[in-house]
Order: C-alpha cells, then structure tokens, then sequence
C-alpha cells in the first residue's frame, strides 16, 4: 500500500526545514494522491500566503529566489486545473485579505521603483484571482483593495506606455480585468457620493492618464498586437463607463447645478433644503489642476480629458431644460485648458505650436459637443441668460483672431464650429478673420488648406443665406487693398474655393452679383489703374482684384432669355465700364516700349497676369452672353463698324476685344509670351476661344485654324522641353514657372478633338514623342506628387492613354507607336555588325512613310481636302510593307543564326518600362500596318534579345512574360491576321521556341519562384491562341503545324538543335518549355477535332493523322522528364497538365474511332500504364501537397478525367481510394477554408465523376468514410481538420448529381447528418478559434443540405434540427472576417427553410423568430453609432449584414401570409432592441425599411396592443417609428397601388 505523508504540514511549519525543502515538499503535497492532510488545499494556500505576508510585513527574512518561488508556487495553484476542478464540485477554498494588500503593494513598489521586471508572476496571481469567483472575493468583499489595484495597475500601464519598450500583454489584460471586476462593483453601490469620492480620489487621475497614453501612443509591430488592436480600445471604452458611472450619476446631477447655478438654488436653499456639501466641479477642477503627471506632459493631458468629461457630462445630463448647466460646466472646463489663460495674458509666450496644436484640439472637440447638443440657443440666451453664452462665444473668438495660428488646422475648424453657432460671434471682427484666415494666411499643405476652404465656405454660406454677400466681399476688398502682409499673397480663390462660390452664387440674386462686381470694378478703376505702373504692391492688388473678378463672372449664372432686361442692361454697362475703365488702360500701360531689363520687373509680369486674365474673362463672358441670351448686345457690336475688313478676315485681336489695336495687341503678345505665366497661358485660352470662334461660323478659315494650333502648341514647347514642371491645383492664378507646363499640357489634351485636325504631321509626331516622354517620367512625378487633386503632367497622359477617344485619333496612335518604337531603338544597344539591319532599328526607320495607310484613312472622311487629294499612291504603300516583310525576314534569320542582343539590366528595366507603356494602348483596334510593326517590335524583343548573365532573372522573366501578354493582345484585334503577309506562321513558331529553349539554361535556379509559373502560362496562352489563328485560317495548317512539330521534335531538351541523347543531360526548364509547347499543341488540336462536326471527315482525318505523332513525342518528353526526377521527389507542376492533356487526347482519338469499352482497345500497354503511374504518385503526393495551390488544381483535374474512365484503375483499386486521399487532403495542417474554396470546381468535379462511375456498394463506403469524420471523438480529441474535411465533402457530395441507390442511401443518412452537425456545431462554439474552421462550413452545408432535401425531407423534426445549430453560433466577440461568415451562414440556413420547407417553419415559428431576431440583434448592436468608425471595410460588412436582415424582413411579408399572426411579436422585439441602442443612419435605413414590411400586415388591433402592451420608454420608440412608417412607406405605398393595375 502507498504510503501516507501525513507529517508535511509540520515540517513546512518547522523553522529549521529548510525554504527549498519546504517548495518541494509544497509542490509535492499539492500534486500527489498519497499525501493526505484535512483540507489540504486549503492549508497549502494559507501556508504560501501566509509566508509571503510575513515576509513583506518584516517578519521573515528571505532571499529574493526563494521569495520568487513562493509567488510561482502560488500562481501555479491559482491556475491549476486542480483547483478549478474542486470549486466546480463545490468545495469553498479562499484567501485571505492580506495577501491582496501584499499583491497591491508590491504593485506600488514597482511603480514607484518606475521598474516593471519581475511582477509578471505577481500580475498572473491577481489575473487568477480575479477570474476565479471564490478568490476574487477578498477584492470584491472590500472594494478599497480593488479601488487600490486598479489605480496601481492603471499607473504600470502608463509607465509602459511611456517607455519605449515593446508593449507586452499580460498587464493589459489583467488591467482589462480589474476594470470588468470593478465595474460590476460600481453598478452595486447605491451611494452615489461614495462612489463618487472614490472615483475622484484614488481612479480620476490614472484612469484619465492611462486613456491619454492609449491615444497618443505610437504603436509599432513589436507592441503585442492584441493590446494594439483590441485590448487599447477595450480598455478606453472602460475607462469612459467607469467616468461616466462615477463622476456623473443621476443622483448628482442637483449637486451640480448648484455649484454651476449659485443664484437659481439660493431661493430654494431659504426654503429649507439640505445644503449639499459636495462640490463636484471643483473637485474635478482641482484634479485636473495639479498632481496630475509630469509638467512637461499636462498640458497634452489635460486637453484630452476635458472634452471626454463633458462628452460624458453632456450624455448623462444633456436635456432642454439643462442646458444652461452645461454650457457653464464648458465655461468651467474650459477654464482647465491654458487657452483660457491667453484672456489675461498669461501663457502667451509659453504655448509652443505643438501646444498650440494640443489646445485647438480640444477646444474643438468641446465646440463640436455645444454644436451637436445644440446647448446654444441664439434667442433664449439673449431673451432669459442675457447673452451670456454669446460673451463667452465672443471672447473665444477674439482670443482665436488676436492670436492667428494659420499653421495648424484645429484654428480654422474652431473658428468654423464659432461660425456655426452664430454668424454674430464674429462678424464684429469680419475684416481680421477674412484676413487672417483668408487673403494674408499663409497655407500651402493639404492639411490645413482643407479645413481653411471649410471655414471660407462656411462664410459664404452663411452670407448667403442671409443675402449679405456683398458685406462679405465689402471686407474681403478692404483686405485686399490695404498693404501687403506679404509681398506674394496666394491666389484669392484656390480650385477647391471656387467650386463652393460657384454653388453660392447660383443661389444669389444678380443684382447682388452685379453690385460685388462693380464694387472691385470701380475699386480697381478708381484706386489701383491710377497707381500701378512701378508699384509692385499695387500690382499684387490688381491681381487679387482681377482673380476676384474672374472667379465671379465664371461661375455666376449666365444671362439667358428669361433675364430680366435691367439685369442684362446693367451687366452690359459693367462689361463696358471693365473693358473701358480697365482693360483699355492695362494694354496702353503694357503696350509702351521698354529696355530689356525692365521687362522682367515683378510689377510687370503681374500686371500683364492680370490684363491677360481679364481680356480673356472678357472675351469668354462677353461671347457666352451673346450666344445664350437674344436681348445682349455686345460692346463689340457699338464699334463693329470700325473693324477693318483684313482683321475680321483674318480673326486679329478687334475680333475679338473692341478698342484695341493689332500693332498694340501685339507687343502685348510679346511681353506676355516672355512671362511663363498666367499671362501665357491665358494667351492660349484666347487662341483656343478664337479656334472655337471660328469654327462656329459657316465658312471656317483652314489657314488660320492652322495658324492658331501651331501657335498654342509652339506657346509651351520650349518649356515642355525643359522637363520641368510641378503639379498644379486647376486655378488660373496660381500658375508658376514650374506649374505653366502643367497647365498647357492639361489645356492640349483637354482640347485635343479641336486641335488635332488642324495639326501638321511633325506637330503630330512632336505630341507624340511629349506624350511619351511625360509617361516615362510618370511614375515620379506620381510619388512627388502629393494630393490626388492636383493635376500632373503624368495623370493628364495617363488620362489620354486609358480614354476611349485615344484610339479614335488614328493619327496620334501611329505617331505614338512610331515615336515608342524610336525609343525602343534608342534604348536597345546596336550589334557589332551593321546596326541599320537590327529590326527594331528598320522600323524606326524615318524615310518610310509609315504614316500612309493612316493618312489615306482620314482623307478619305477629310472635310478640309480636296478630293484631288484623295487618291493613295501604291508605291508608298507597297514600300511600306516591303520593309515590314523584309523586318520579318530579318527577325527570323536572326533567331536562327543565334546572334542576340545583348541587355544590360538597366535596359532591360527600359525595356520593360516601356512595354508597360505600350499596354496602355488599345492594341486591338491598330491599322493592319501598325498592328504588324507593333507584333514585329515585340517578336524581334522575344526573339533576337538576350539578357546578361549578370541580369535579375526574375527581372527577365517579367519582361518576357509582359511581351507575351502583348502579343496576345495584339492576337484579339480584328487586323491580327494582317502578320501573314509578313510571315509564314511556322517560322513565328520557330524563332520563339528557339529563343525561349537557348534562354531556358539562365532559370533552371528559379523554377520553383510563382514568376516562372507566370511566364509558363503567358507563353502557353500566346502559343495557344496563335496555333487557333493558324487552324481557323484554314491555309497550310498541315505544313504549318508540322513544321513547328519537327521543329520540336528536333529540339535537345537543353535548349540545343539536336535530338537529347539521354535523361542525364536533362534541362528542366528547357524540358518544361518543351513539354508546354507539345501540350499546347496537343490541347488546340484535340479540342479542335472535338468541335468539328461529323461532316467535315477530311479535316478531322488530317488534324487526326497530326496529332498521333504529337501524342508519341509527348509520351517521350514526360518519360523523360519522369525518369530525372528521383523517386522521393515530388512531380514538377508543368508535367501535371500535359499528362491532363495527353490523356484527353488519347480519349478524344478514342471517341473518333468508336471505342466504347476496353482502353486496351486504343491505347498501347506502355501508355496505360504511364497514367497508372501518374494516378498513383498524384494520389500519395494529395494528402502532403496542403500548400501548394497550383499543383492541387492540377492534380485534381488529371484525376477528374483519369476518374471518368473506370478501366483505367490500376489493380484492384476504386473510386473510394480517391474519396480517401481528397479526405486526407482536407484534413491536412495545411489546408485552409480559404483554399477550399479556391478549388472548389475542381474537387466538385472529381466527385461528380467519381460517384457517377462508382459502385453502389463504393458509394456506401464512401458514406461511411463521411459519416466517420463527423463523430465526436474527433473534435474531442482535438482533430478539428477531420470534421472539416467530413463537412466539406458532405457539401460536394451535395453539389453532384445522385441517382437511384446512392440518392437514396444519402438521404436516408441525411438525419444523422443533420445531428450530427448540430452536436458538432455546439462543441466548436466553445472554442472561438474553430468558428471559421468549422462553424461556418457547417452553416454553408447545412443551408445547402436543406435547399437540396426540398420534398425530401419530409420529417419535420429533422429540419427543425437546423435550428439547434443556428441558437448555438456565437455572433458577438468575432473578427469581421468570421461576423460575415456566421452572419451568412445563419441568414442562408432561415431562407433556405423559408423558401424549401414552409409548413415545417409554421410549425416551428418560434425557433425561427428566436434564430431571426439573433440576426437583428447582432446588426443592430454592431452597427450603433460610434465616434470613429474606424475600418471601413468593417462597416460594409455591417452594412450588407443589415441589408440582409431587411431581405428577410421583406421576404417574410410578401410570402407568408400565414405569418401575419407574429407581426406584432416581430415589431415588439425590434422595437426593444432599437431603444437599447443609436444605429448608424445607413445601417438604420436598411433595418427600417425591413420592418416597415412587417407593420404593413399588423392590423389596427395590434397597433393598439403594442401601444397599451410595451413598457414607457420602449412605447415612446415604437410610436416614433410608426409616426414614420405612416409619414412616409405607408403613404408611398398607397400611391403605389393607387397606379398600379
């Protein structure tokens, strides 16, 4: 018998055992059943805390290891299974008080120390306690201990976050813990002073620190991913519930109305009320003032906890009748913030800008809370508070403008949300806010510009609104024309401004447009024009000033025939006075002659921007009003008379702009082109508008149309040159040196349809060779480039080259395909012999006339030629495509003769570069000339250019890959057969496979990289498509198809030109390529012969008598390639498809010959047993091959067609021996549902053939196998891949067609199925890691199984067994990933029951209801409305899952009448929920517009029960939404019907 130690207890008490004795002797009494003491657990735990009490308590001394060993000791007893296992069955087991004050302590000493090593076994002891309801009594029994941890903990966290080391963990989770614990504490106390004091005297401050810290704190991938992801915002969340409980309970909310509302309590004080000694806010106050952290870090602190407190404050107290409370709990919070110091001067000169930054924010954050709140109500404040929210306002805003902060965009926002609550708060100060905000700030990043143009839009709106646009612009011209704040003030109004002026004054009244415009028109007259020659401050003002003007002519309404005639007499009159008053003089002023060196003065360049500007304004305005409106009369038309007839003629500048004359006009010309400007520019605008001009009229001047292109194109073409150029915002102002050439290439292209007819071919070819150009650069103009908005050089031919009108413009495509094979020429480097006979440099030849063809084309529809000049000369064609055949001589002779090119890597990047280019064209739609050069630049890259050694392979194999996907490309177009005038197919073929094999030798190191897989299969689609272009041709397809097969007959498998003398000298990539080229071959040929009909025998006999020797030669190349691969060796992917495909061709010929019965009867033995062999190294590759994608859809389709032929089994083997290897597959370690469902059709199709040709004795087997792997041992034993495995093959075994026995025998087994899907789902559902594993394969197979059982499953029990799956699935707590699935599955589960199986759902409605409203509940808690939305993606996941709630809701409605008995339980339960909750407006639409359909069968009877039956808050809900449903879906619905027949 085992011996009892029965005298441990003593010895652990004995003073002279000694301490490591004593753990030895604890550890062993705690694990072994020989040792037996009365309640031996109980005194373990007493004795080890006894010890660790003592020795922190002083009465022990013991060394630091053994004092460790005693806090493990206890840790591991804590959390042992032992323990958990006798609290289960009921034995009380607790600590003692003491041991919690020792774990708090030592949680102090460590932060005090500021050091966080060795507490981790301290932090696992509290995180057992806490989990552990019988321990965790000894915090929740004296809340102050707990109060104590948690403040402690709260300040480790903080350290951690502090520091810079990896956030870790533990004591994140721990900390989320004692919050839960605590929490559940503070709900149970029923003394609200109590627990505020508690709050604010021990939790107030950490808690606010810790939040802060979580915020601001940089994660990084070393910080644990759990704390960055989940646990950060748990924790927040947390902290805001522990606030909000503590500090603003309802019970409080008089004590703070009378420390915030003195005077409105006195009376009631006089009365004889209890006198509350609590002062809240000032207990806030203080705690917020001092002792709070560091100084260098409180200021930041504080600013972020003051708007979370009034956030809380206003949620727990915000009603109507409170709102002056809380306006003065901001003015109290407020005074927190050093902001509120700068009314008394105090912390001006201490705020830095990041200061600055942190106090903005938070003051914005508190204005956005007053905003939605809406605490501020304009006429009670003046009418009962006397204005004293409107003080507060004002000050705030005088403060804000006194002291600009430009720089940081928290500034404009604060001043927005001022602007919002009230206009009047700062239009005292109207001219300092449009200055500092406005025409002097100075704002360049995105950053702050965007909420600067949110400001300024808000003024206009605001002015409009109340119709004193003009008063704003009074002060914005006052700006304007004071000095200069700087001497380059930014445009006035950038792109995105102008876009909101232009919706404002669409709203505004002319006459108040009218009114602005002839304020800055006389303005400019009176006080600028006088004084602006020399004065580059008055320059700068003319500017604005003309920028202003611009921008309101260009975006008011235009006149139309339905003005008012004042209004069209009186906007005459301005453009009169604007082109008298001001234009005139400008072009006078410009006109005058100057030295050389005047002519680059500042003041000058501005002033002619501004006449420019304003002539062009002019002229646009000026014509758009006389076309669109009858009653204008131009100022043109009063002086038309004094037109000479040669400037009318010939479109000069009197044409266009009274008053000005052409030898005026001209110098100005001169000036203004000097200046790459705004000025230049706006010269080109005028062209363009003369352009347009004169294309109106019935008889347009060719000559000057010509003139007026080759002037705008000549305009930018030295800056074009330069190679210089910024993006540019869209406004006409802010044209620079460096914007000018963005802005002339954006003007080309956006007017290329008007200009392109008019151009010369060199023009053409000049655009071309831009536009190239600026595609090559593209890619780092893109990464300058900072925001999306602005317009680049590169977007704007990026743009061109993906429109649709590109192709459209025949002449520019084949100057762009010229002038890209130019570049090709350039980049590729010249042979050691006569460079001229290098193909790609004969197509870039320059005396050929390429461009014929396409010349002829547009002739032909050419409004502007003669006929005479219709006609085509033959020669130039013929030479044309002389030189392409003889290209192609070239190409294929230089294949052949192996003398390449040699690339270095930079110009193979070039090269590839380039191609990338080339597939933005539409390679499809090319002239059959373009088409062949563009298919000869290609083939002459694949074949007559080779990489260096020295080259990144993987580089060369892209490249490779790219000229394949191109040529394919061009194989689509309608003119791709046009490459035969130039070639014989054969001798394509040739020169490809040649250069492809001799280049093979380079990769033999990368043919496990995905890039060659790429190349394999871009070479094979090329090959492929080319092979049908040569048979659908029906011209020498023998000769050519037998050419390229002896070709590669004769082809050595390393890359050489003799046959391969043996397996030794294999090149597996050459062999792979060969390998793939016979495939190729076999597969075009095959599927060919399959879709002839039986008419045409004599193609089928050829193609036939072609394919025999194909097939002998592909046997050789797997034999070969099989023999070099050793046995233990997995097979190479490549060989999987061509075996595919020899067996298909074997079967083909087979179908041809008749044969119907014994493969012996068509196949050789040898070959047999090839396939025998292939089948059976797949089978033991299957089950390890988890990983690799490729090779498992490979396999599977070789065994799909090796499966549909039964005779072909070797031996005795069967279908069930596949069953079992694709079982093993799926439950390999490797295997995800993602990848399933990546081969989904594949495994499909194996069993549809596998269970077509089996047995029904096999097809029993295999229901075994299924049914074996849904057994419950499995997810016991932890073999969770078994049941997946067994799900998904129930699933495919669904999606095949069954019949007879084997139908039969699956449906019989159907109800264990069910069962045994719904036990397994309840067991997965402890575990959340096996919700995507395998709960939702379970949904998916369980909604397939109910879909396909309709009129099967005639048992209503087994069907609503589908419901004990649907009321177990967790729908809380789950990634996004997995909420979609389970959402999915469950929705797809309850439609396939309400569309299969309706009298079992009648039967079962409240199962259904309960599965249902878990749905609704679900949505509705994870689409509440939230501060941040955070991940988008999450919330369209939300938003679908709501959508299909509202589908369900709607489904029900329309067809189940008999459901109308439920409505008012359905509409109840919605209702209940929706109070609990605030959805997020898109989420609410979908769940409203679902529950609508359900109120539209509730009769009048429920209505008034659901009125008289809900609770009074619920009540108030429902009779909202009905008021709703009745306002808008019921009243719609009725106008519905009222037109429907």
């Amino acid at each position: 018998m085992a011996a009892i130690y029965s005298g441990i207890y003593l010895k652990l008490k004995s003073a002279k055992t000694p301490w490591e004795d004593k753990l030895k002797l604890a550890r062993f009494a705690w694990v072994s059943h020989q040792c037996v003491l009365p309640n031996k657990e109980q005194v373990l735990l007493d004795w080890v805390s006894h010890v660790l009490v003592s020795y922190y308590s002083k009465k022990y001394e013991l060394e630091d290891e053994v004092v460790e060993k005693l806090w493990v000791y206890l840790d591991n007893i804590i959390h042992s299974r032992r323990l958990q296992d006798l609290l289960k069955s009921g034995k009380t087991i607790g600590l003692s008080f003491s041991i919690a004050q020792v774990i708090n302590e030592r949680l102090s000493e460590a932060c005090s120390q500021k050091t966080q090593q060795n507490i981790g076994t301290v932090l696992s002891c509290s995180s057992g306690i806490l989990s552990t309801p019988s321990l965790s009594i000894i915090y929740t029994a004296k809340c102050e201990l707990l109060v104590d941890l948690l403040s402690k903990l709260a300040k480790l966290a903080c350290q951690q976050l502090a520091s810079d080391d990896a956030v870790g963990s533990q004591l994140f989770r721990v900390l989320q813990l004692t919050f839960t614990q605590y929490l559940l504490i503070q709900r149970q106390q029923t003394n609200p002073n109590r627990v505020f004091g508690q709050v604010t005297s021990h939790l107030l401050q950490p808690c606010l620190l810790l939040r802060h810290w979580l915020t601001v704190r940089s994660w990084t991938q070393a910080d644990d991913n759990h704390v960055r992801q989940h646990l950060s915002r748990e924790i927040r969340n947390q902290v805001e519930t522990l606030l909000q409980a503590g500090l603003f309970q309802p019970e409080l909310f008089l004590s703070y109305k009378e420390e915030l509302l003195p005077e409105q309590n006195l009376q009631e004080k006089k009365k004889g009320a209890l006198k509350s000694v609590l002062l809240p806010v000032s207990t806030v106050q203080t705690k917020l003032g001092s002792g709070f952290c560091e100084p260098a870090l409180h200021g930041a602190a504080v600013a972020g906890s003051v708007s979370l407190l009034y956030k809380l404050f206003l949620d727990s107290y915000c009603k109507a009748e409170n709102h002056l409370v809380c306006f003065h709990m901001l003015s109290s919070l407020f005074g927190c913030l050093r902001l509120s110091g700068l009314q008394q001067g105090v912390w001006e000169d201490m705020l830095s800008p990041a200061d600055w930054s942190t106090e903005l924010l938070a003051l914005e954050q508190l204005l956005n809370l007053v905003l939605s709140s809406d605490i501020y109500n304009v006429a009670r404040d003046r009418i009962r508070h006397k204005e004293v929210q409107f003080g507060f306002y004002r000050k705030l805003a005088q403060v804000l403008l006194r002291h600009s902060q430009a720089s940081i965009p928290a500034w404009f926002r604060c001043l927005k949300l001022l602007m919002s609550l009230n206009h009047l708060i700062v239009e005292p100060d109207l001219d300092d806010l449009v200055a500092s905000a406005w025409i002097d700030a100075e704002v360049s990043e995105p950053r702050t510009k965007k909420p600067q143009e949110a400001l300024i839009n808000t003024m206009f709106q605001t002015y409009s609104k109340l119709r004193q646009f003009p008063r704003l612009f009074e002060e914005v011209l006052t700006v304007i024309c004071q000095p200069a704040a700087d001497q380059l003030r930014l445009p006035v109004f950038s792109a995105g401004l102008t876009v909101k002026l232009h919706e404002c004054l669409l709203e505004l009244p002319p006459n108040q447009i009218l009114d602005i415009l002839c304020l800055f028109v006389e303005k400019c007259q009176t006080f600028i024009i006088p004084d602006v020659e020399g004065s580059v401050d008055m320059a700068l003002k003319l500017l604005s000033v003309s920028l202003v003007l611009h921008a309101f002519l260009f975006n008011m309404r235009s006149l139309d025939d339905v003005t008012p005639s004042p209004v069209v007499l009186r906007t005459q009159s301005l453009l009169a006075k604007m082109q008298k008053g001001i234009i005139q003089p400008l072009m006078e002023l410009l006109q005058a002659p100057r030295r050389e060196e005047e002519k680059s003065d500042l003041w000058l360049r501005k002033a002619s921007d501004s006449a420019l500007l304003l002539v062009y304004t002019w002229v646009e305005v000026d014509t758009l009003f006389g076309v669109s409106c009858s009653k204008y009369v131009s100022p043109k038309a009063e002086i038309a008379a004094a037109v000479t007839e040669p400037a009318a003629r010939h479109w000069g500048i009197s044409a266009l702009l009274p008053g000005v004359e052409e030898q005026c006009w001209e110098r100005v010309m001169e000036l203004a082109n000097s200046f790459a400007s705004t000025s230049k520019y706006c010269l080109e605008l005028l062209t363009l508008q003369k352009i347009k001009m004169i294309l109106i009229q019935t008889k347009a001047d060719l000559q000057t149309l010509q003139h007026a292109t080759a002037f705008i194109l000549e305009s930018g073409r030295s800056s074009m040159n330069r190679g210089e150029s910024e993006p540019w915002d869209g406004d006409i102002g802010a044209i620079s040196d460096l914007t000018y050439p963005t802005a002339h290439w954006h003007l080309i292209i956006s007017n290329l349809t008007i200009l392109l007819p008019f151009m010369s071919l060199k023009d053409v070819e000049y655009l071309a060779n831009v536009l190239l150009e600026t595609l090559v650069l593209a890619k780092d103009q893109e990464a300058a480039a900072d925001q999306e908005s602005f317009i680049s050089i590169g977007k704007v031919s990026l743009g061109l080259m993906h429109s649709s009108f590109l192709p459209e413009m025949k002449v520019l495509h084949c100057a762009f395909l010229t002038s890209l094979i130019r570049r090709f020429a350039r980049v590729l480097p010249t042979a050691a012999k006569d460079s001229v006979d290098q193909p790609v440099q004969q197509l870039s030849a320059g005396n050929i006339p390429w461009h014929e063809e396409m010349l002829a084309h547009c002739r032909s529809v050419d409004l502007w030629e003669a006929p005479s000049e219709n006609k085509l000369q033959k020669n130039e064609f013929s030479l044309s495509w002389k030189t392409l055949e003889k290209v192609a001589q070239c190409i294929v002779l230089l294949a052949k003769s192996c003398c390449p090119v040699i690339l270095k890597e930079s110009q193979l990047e070039s090269c590839l570069g380039l191609l990338e280019i080339a597939s933005l064209l539409k390679l499809d739609s090319l002239l059959p000339s373009d088409c062949t050069r563009c298919f000869l630049v290609l083939l002459s890259l694949l074949a007559n250019t080779r990489a260096r050694v020295s080259c990144s392979k993987l580089l060369l194999l892209k490249f490779l890959s790219t000229c394949f996907r191109l040529l394919r490309c061009l194989q689509a177009g309608r003119n791709a057969s046009c490459i035969f005038k130039v070639f014989h197919a054969s001798d394509v073929l040739e020169a490809v496979m040649t250069s492809q094999l001799t280049a093979s030798k380079f990769f033999t190191d990368v043919l496990t990289v995905p890039v060659w897989g790429q190349y394999l299969q871009e070479a094979q689609a090329f090959l492929e498509n080319f092979l049908q272009m040569i048979i659908e041709r029906r011209q020498s397809v023998r000769l050519n198809l037998e050419k390229f097969m002896s070709f590669l007959v004769s082809c050595k498998s390393d890359g050489g030109a003799a046959k391969s003398k043996g397996w030794k000298n294999w090149n597996p990539a050459a062999g792979q390529l060969l390998l793939m080229a016979f495939t190729t071959l076999c597969h075009v040929v095959t599927l060919h012969l399959q879709q002839l009909p039986e008419k045409k025998l004599q193609s089928a006999n050829v193609l036939s008598a072609l394919l025999e020797p194909v097939v002998v030669q592909m046997v050789r190349t797997v034999e070969d390639g099989l023999q070099s691969n050793t046995e233990n060796e997995p097979l190479p992917v490549a060989f999987i498809p061509s075996v595919t495909t020899l067996l298909k061709a074997d079967l083909s010929r087979a179908v041809k010959k008749g044969w119907q019965k014994e493969p012996s009867g068509f196949l050789e033995q040898p070959r047999i047993k090839l396939y025998q062999k292939f089948y059976s190294q797949i089978l033991r590759e299957l089950p390890c091959a988890g990983g690799n994608l490729q090779f498992l859809q490979s396999a599977l389709q070789f065994l799909t067609i090796f499966c549909s032929v039964p005779e072909l089994y070797p031996g005795k083997e069967t279908a069930v021996m596949v069953v079992f290897a694709i079982k093993k597959l799926l439950s390999g370690p490797a295997i995800t549902t993602q990848m399933i469902q990546s081969m989904q059709i594949e495994l499909t199709e194996v069993l549809v053939q596998l269970l077509g040709n089996c047995s029904a004795e096999e097809f029993y087997t295999i229901m075994r196998l299924v049914l074996q792997g849904l057994e419950m041992r499995n997810v016991w034993q932890q073999k969770a891949k078994e049941v997946l495995s067994a799900v998904t093959l129930t699933k495919l075994l669904l999606s095949c067609p069954l019949s007879g026995d084997k139908e039969k025998a699956f449906w019989f087994a159907s109800p264990q199925i069910i069962t045994a899907l719904a036990m397994q789902t309840k067991e997965a559902c402890q575990d959340q890691s096996l919700v995507s594993t395998i709960v939702i394969p379970i949904l998916e197979t369980a909604a397939a199984l109910l879909r396909q059982g309709e009129g099967i499953l005639l048992n209503p029990h087994h069907v609503a067994l589908s419901f004990s799956i649907l009321l177990t699935v967790p729908l809380d707590h789950l990634k996004t990933e997995d909420y979609r699935g389970v959402f999915l599955g469950v929705h797809e589960v309850l439609f396939s029951i309400v569309q299969c199986h309706p009298k079992v759902l009648l039967k079962a409605a409240p199962s259904f209801l309960n599965s249902f409203h878990r749905l609704v509940v679900s949505v509705m808690h994870e689409g509440r409305q939230k501060g941040d939305r955070g991940n988008t993606d999450e919330f369209e996941v939300i938003l679908k899952c709501a959508h299909l709630v509202e589908r369900m809701y709607t489904h029900i409605a329309a067809e189940m009448e008999d459901f109308t008995v439920f409505s008012a339980f359905i509409v109840a339960q919605y209702v209940t929920e929706l109070q609990k909750v605030t959805l997020h407006p898109a989420v609410k639409k979908h769940l409203t517009e679902g529950i609508y359909h359900i109120l539209d069968l509730c009769i009048e009877r429920d209505v008034k029960f659901l009125n008289a039956s809900l609770p009074a808050g619920v009540r108030e809900v429902f009779k909202d939404l009905y008021n709703d449903y009745n306002h808008y879906h019921k009243a719609k619905k009725q106008g519905e019907e009222k037109y429907t027949a």
